[in-house]
C-alpha cells in the first residue's frame, strides 16, 4: 500500500541524483534546484510526495523518503525516453512553443508514448494522493496528466504550472494532437504560466479551438471553472546573494579577472546550449563588434558557458558545430597568443564558480530568442552586491517584464543587439549601479518562495510555511 499525502509534486525527474560514496556505496542527495527550495517547506509539512522518474532505464527503485520527503520513482524504458521525452517532449512541443525556431517534428509513434507516459504518472499521483489532497504537477512534459488525473480521482484539487512559453493560436494549432493537450490542461483548476500574454493565449485557444466560454481568466469546462494566470518564478534570492558575498568567492571572481589579463570588460553568457538561447547570434554580435573596431581584444573580453544539453537530439548537435565554429572563427581573426577574444566552456560550472563568474563579469548577456523566463539574469542580479555590473537582456526573455532597468534588445536585430552592448558597457558607474539596485529590490521581495505562496494560494491550498519577505 503506498504512502498517501495531502500534497504531491508530479515532474518529470525527481529532486535527487544518485551519487556513489567514496565506500563504493550508492546513495541519493538532493539534487540543486528552485523548484526543489520553493517547495521543500510545503512538501515537510505536508508530509508530500514528489513523484519523478529518478533517471536510468529499466525499474524503478523503491519509494523512500528523504530529508522530509516521500520519494517516489516512476519508471521508464529506453525507448520510452527516446519518444516521450527526447522526441514528443522536446523534438516536437519544446520547439513549437519556443515560436517554432527550429521547426518541431511530428511522429505518431511519439504522441502515443507521450499518452502512455503521462498515464503512468497520473496513476502513480491517484495512488498516492489523499482523500481532498493538493496535486501540483509541473511542465510540458506531463501536459495530459491533469485530465488523466481528474478522470480517475475526481476529489482532488489539480493545479498545472509550465514553466516554458506557450504559443499563440496560430502556432498551437500545427500540434497534430492539439485538442488532447489543451482538454489535458483544462483537467486543472488552475493553470499557470510565466507571463501574461501566455495565459490570455490559453484562454482564448481553449474558445477557438474547444467553443469553451470563458469570463475573465476563467474558462467553463464541464460544470466548473478552471482559472488561468500568470506566475513568474524566480530564484532563492537570499542564498544567492550569500553566496556570492562569500569570501572565498569574492577571492575566485578577482582570479578569473587576473587569468582573463585584467581587462577593461569582462562580458558573460551562461546558458543551456539550446537553440532557443541566441548564442551564436549573441557572438556575431561580438564578433562584430570587434570588427568594427568600437571593441578591442584585450580592452574587452567573453566568457560563453554553453552547458551541454539534450545531446541525442539532431538540432542540439547542429548548433555545437554552429557556436563552436563561430568561436573558432572569432579567436583565429580577433585573437593574439595568450589573449583569445572569446574563452568557450562547454561544461558544467558548479555553483560557486558560477557565482564567481557572475561576481566577476561586467556586462552579462541574456539574449534568448524565446525563453519562458530565464533564471541566469535574476542570479547575475542577485550576485552583484553594490558593484553594479549591467545585464543586456532580450525582450523575447520572460525576465524582461520584471527587469526593464536592463539593456534590452531583440535579438533578431544584431545592430539593436550591439547597440545595447556597447551602451551596457560605456554607461556610468552610478546609472548602472542605480539600475541594479531596483532589480535587486525587485528580486527580494518576488522571490521563489513568493512564486509557491502565490500559485497555491490561488490554488486554495491555503497558508504554507514562508519565509520570504513580501
Amino acid at each position: 500500500m503506498a504512502q498517501r499525502s495531502s500534497f504531491v509534486v508530479v515532474a518529470n525527474r525527481l529532486p535527487v541524483d544518485e551519487v556513489t560514496t567514496p565506500d563504493g556505496d550508492k546513495q541519493w542527495r538532493p539534487s540543486p534546484g528552485g523548484l526543489v527550495t520553493a517547495l521543500h517547506p510545503v512538501l515537510t509539512e505536508h508530509h508530500g510526495t514528489w513523484i519523478g522518474w529518478a533517471g536510468g532505464t529499466g525499474d524503478a527503485p523503491e519509494p523512500f523518503d528523504l530529508e522530509g520527503i516521500h520519494i517516489h520513482p516512476v519508471p521508464l524504458s529506453g525507448e520510452e525516453l527516446e519518444r516521450y521525452y527526447e522526441g514528443q517532449s522536446n523534438a516536437t512541443i519544446w520547439p513549437l512553443y519556443h515560436d517554432a525556431v527550429e521547426t518541431p517534428a511530428y511522429k505518431r509513434r511519439w504522441r502515443e508514448t507521450y499518452r502512455v507516459v503521462n498515464h503512468r504518472f497520473a496513476q502513480a499521483a491517484a495512488q498516492v494522493a489523499d482523500e481532498g489532497a493538493t496535486v501540483w504537477v509541473q511542465d510540458y512534459q506531463l501536459q495530459l496528466v491533469p485530465s488523466m488525473l481528474r478522470e480517475m480521482r475526481p476529489d482532488l484539487r489539480i493545479g498545472f504550472f509550465l514553466h516554458i512559453p506557450f504559443p499563440p493560436i496560430e502556432l498551437f494549432m500545427q500540434m497534430p494532437f492539439r485538442a488532447e493537450i489543451l482538454r489535458g490542461l483544462l483537467g486543472a483548476d488552475l493553470v499557470g504560466f510565466q507571463q501574461k500574454l501566455a495565459a490570455q493565449n490559453f484562454v482564448r485557444l481553449a474558445r477557438h479551438l474547444l467553443g469553451l466560454r470563458y469570463e475573465g481568466q476563467s474558462i467553463q469546462v464541464d460544470g466548473r471553472k478552471v482559472k488561468a494566470g500568470a506566475f513568474p518564478i524566480s530564484i532563492d534570492t537570499r542564498e544567492m546573494e550569500r553566496l556570492a558575498a562569500d569570501p572565498s568567492v569574492q577571492a575566485r571572481a578577482k582570479q578569473i579577472r587576473a587569468e582573463l589579463g585584467d581587462p577593461k570588460t569582462v562580458i558573460l553568457g551562461v546558458d543551456r546550449l539550446d537553440y532557443t538561447k541566441g548564442i551564436e547570434l549573441r557572438l556575431k554580435a561580438f564578433r562584430e563588434l570587434l570588427a568594427d573596431g568600437k571593441l578591442n581584444v584585450g580592452d574587452a573580453v567573453m566568457i560563453q558557458v554553453a552547458t551541454p544539453s539534450r545531446e541525442r537530439v539532431e538540432h542540439y548537435q547542429t548548433l555545437r558545430v554552429k557556436v563552436e565554429r563561430e568561436v573558432g572563427r572569432i579567436n583565429g581573426e580577433f585573437g593574439k597568443v595568450g589573449t583569445p577574444a572569446v574563452h568557450y566552456l562547454h561544461q558544467s560550472v558548479d555553483k560557486q564558480e558560477l557565482a564567481a563568474m557572475y561576481a566577476a563579469a561586467d556586462v552579462m548577456m541574456v539574449t534568448p530568442l524565446r525563453d519562458g523566463m530565464n533564471l541566469v539574469a535574476k542570479e547575475y542580479i542577485a550576485c552583484r552586491g553594490d558593484s553594479g555590473g549591467a545585464l543586456v537582456l532580450s525582450e523575447f526573455a520572460g525576465a524582461a517584464t520584471e527587469l526593464r532597468q536592463s539593456f534590452l534588445c531583440n535579438p533578431h536585430d544584431p545592430d539593436g543587439v550591439k547597440d545595447a552592448l556597447l551602451r551596457a558597457i560605456n554607461a556610468e558607474p552610478a546609472e548602472l549601479k542605480r539600475r541594479m539596485r531596483v532589480m535587486q529590490r525587485h528580486l527580494r521581495t518576488h522571490d521563489v518562495s513568493r512564486w509557491a505562496k502565490t500559485f497555491l494560494d490561488e490554488l486554495g491550498v491555503g497558508e504554507t510555511s514562508d519565509d520570504s519577505e513580501g
